[in-house]
């Protein structure tokens, strides 16, 4: 059975959480993208909870931004040391051993610096179609194709994203997931649960979406346009980029987004990598095959640490 409550960290931010599974138990955190929730991952903290499938605590939180957790005014919060100091205070608070930290999409950006500066916290780490920031850098710096497929970033740093986002009956966010014909796991049940993420706790359509386009609005990977040098600017350090916790990348091949290439040298900065493809599967992998995320995941975790 999923449990909600709200956390209080040290450094005066809130995040509202989702989690399974009895409070000192070996943990597992997942940490979610745009423009989701932690909703997204009931399936997989119900599942890692049951002794069956190793009775850990699971813990979802909805990063700073989303659903009911703390929503600065100010982009230059949303920056990635800020988010990365919410998940570690939010794993000290479990005061259990973090067995693997999974994160897709934005949350994937969080826990792949989270690894890099903090590897002390997680014993492992599992990315779902979330791109390491060097091969993230490498296409938006040189790959047209991996440029065009990004473009939609720079739509949402526009000041006027939110009130588009939500027009229509949210007609652009559920393309976002469509492409075509709408998937069978956007049932109506689902489309209500986004629905009331976006709306905010105030219920004021777009509301919710104001955190999640503050998280492009603060990062300057995207792709460079006229005026906006973006990605072309950057240049990140080589242990800025690192990872040598044992890690496992599911990667979902017809990712319109986020392009095959972006796994291509990967294990160059990942010595202790486990790297899946995954043909027919979506960005929107997690929804879609939940069981297969959940068996990877379980195989990766009671493999011997290397």
């Amino acid at each position: 059975m999923i449990e909600t409550f709200q956390r209080e960290l040290p450094h005066g931010i809130t995040l509202s959480c989702r989690a399974a599974g009895e409070r000192g138990r070996p943990t597992l955190v997942f940490l979610h993208g745009f423009p989701e929730a932690a909703f997204v991952w009931d399936p997989l903290l119900e599942h890692f909870a049951r002794a069956e499938h190793g009775g850990f605590r699971c813990v979802a939180p909805n990063l700073r931004g989303f659903e009911c957790s703390s929503a600065p005014a100010d982009p230059k919060a949303y920056r990635a040391r800020h988010i990365m100091q919410d998940i570690a205070a939010l794993i000290a608070s479990e005061q259990a051993p973090l067995q693997c930290l999974v994160a897709h999409d934005w949350g994937g950006a969080v826990a792949w610096n989270l690894a890099n500066q903090l590897p002390h916290l997680a014993r492992r780490l599992a990315i779902v179609n979330s791109p390491h920031p060097a091969t993230f850098l490498r296409e938006l710096q040189r790959n047209p194709e991996q440029q065009r497929a990004s473009d939609y970033m720079n739509f949402l740093v526009r000041p006027d994203a939110e009130r588009l986002l939500a027009a229509d009956g949210y007609r652009r966010m559920w393309r976002f997931f469509t492409h075509g014909s709408p998937p069978q796991w956007l049932t109506d049940d689902v489309r209500k649960q986004y629905e009331a993420v976006w709306s905010g706790p105030a219920g004021v359509p777009g509301a919710g979406l104001v955190g999640g386009c503050n998280y492009y609005r603060a990062s300057p990977l995207r792709p460079p346009t006229t005026g906006d040098p973006a990605a072309a600017a950057i240049t990140l350090p080589r242990e800025m980029l690192t990872v040598d916790l044992p890690t496992l990348v599911l990667w979902a091949m017809d990712d319109v987004a986020l392009l095959p290439a972006l796994v291509e040298g990967l294990g160059e900065y990942v010595p202790k990598l486990t790297l899946e493809r995954v043909p027919g599967a979506t960005h929107w992998i997690v929804h879609e095959r939940p069981q297969f995320v959940a068996e990877r995941l379980a195989a990766f975790l009671q493999a011997p640490l290397q």
